[in-house]
């Protein structure tokens, strides 16, 4: 009788183990959507299929900036010490959007996408895959069926739901400013709105 007991315990815990493992991914994916698009970081909620640049007051000093009451600075936390952040969380089941990104002028960046539904990278642009020059690129979702407008290159995400993690290398203090002017014209647009 005590034997069939620990069996069934512990069965329980093992399966109970292979559910947090397996779901844990995603409550951290839940965790960060609601944080981006409920709380913001530190200037408000930020809209779906916008993109947020970290202030520079956070990035300079993420552990004694005053932000406003109810929102997060979980941006600045656990992240690298020379590099902005841009985020965002995209719907693309009302259509594809134009992702904008400057002349960084040789300077690192990049920008990341990600499939929520299985915490995947599917594309990057940036200095390593695209370059530093100015460029724009269509971002789609699995079932849009038409053609890239002039020559932009496209992005297919294999979901409708993708989060947007962008990165600006800031060489030093004096650098900042700079990196994020760059950092906030990395820019989404709809497509119908000419990119």
């Amino acid at each position: 009788m005590i034997l069939e007991h620990v069996f069934i315990f512990g069965s329980l815990i093992v399966v109970t183990w292979l559910l947090v493992i397996y779901f844990w991914p995603r409550i951290i994916l839940f965790v960060y959507k609601r944080g981006l698009l409920v709380k913001g970081f530190g200037d408000g909620p930020v809209p779906v299929n916008t993109l947020y640049t970290q202030p520079q007051a956070l990035f300079a000093d993420p552990l004694h900036v005053s932000l406003p009451p109810g929102s997060s600075n979980l941006m600045s936390y656990g992240t690298n010490l020379d590099t902005l952040y841009v985020a965002g969380w995209l719907d693309l089941s009302k259509g594809p959007l134009v992702l904008r990104v400057p002349d960084m002028a040789g300077r690192y960046y990049s920008v990341q996408f990600t499939d929520p539904a299985n915490n995947t990278n599917f594309a990057y642009v940036g200095k390593r895959t695209t370059g530093t020059e100015a460029g724009d690129y269509l971002i789609t979702g699995p079932k849009w069926k038409g053609q890239s407008p002039g020559g932009m290159k496209q992005i297919l995400s294999p979901s409708n739901s993708v989060i947007v993690i962008g990165r600006v290398f800031v060489k030093s203090d004096s650098d900042l400013p700079t990196a994020y002017q760059l950092a906030k014209q990395i820019r989404l647009t709809p497509l119908n709105q000419g990119g």
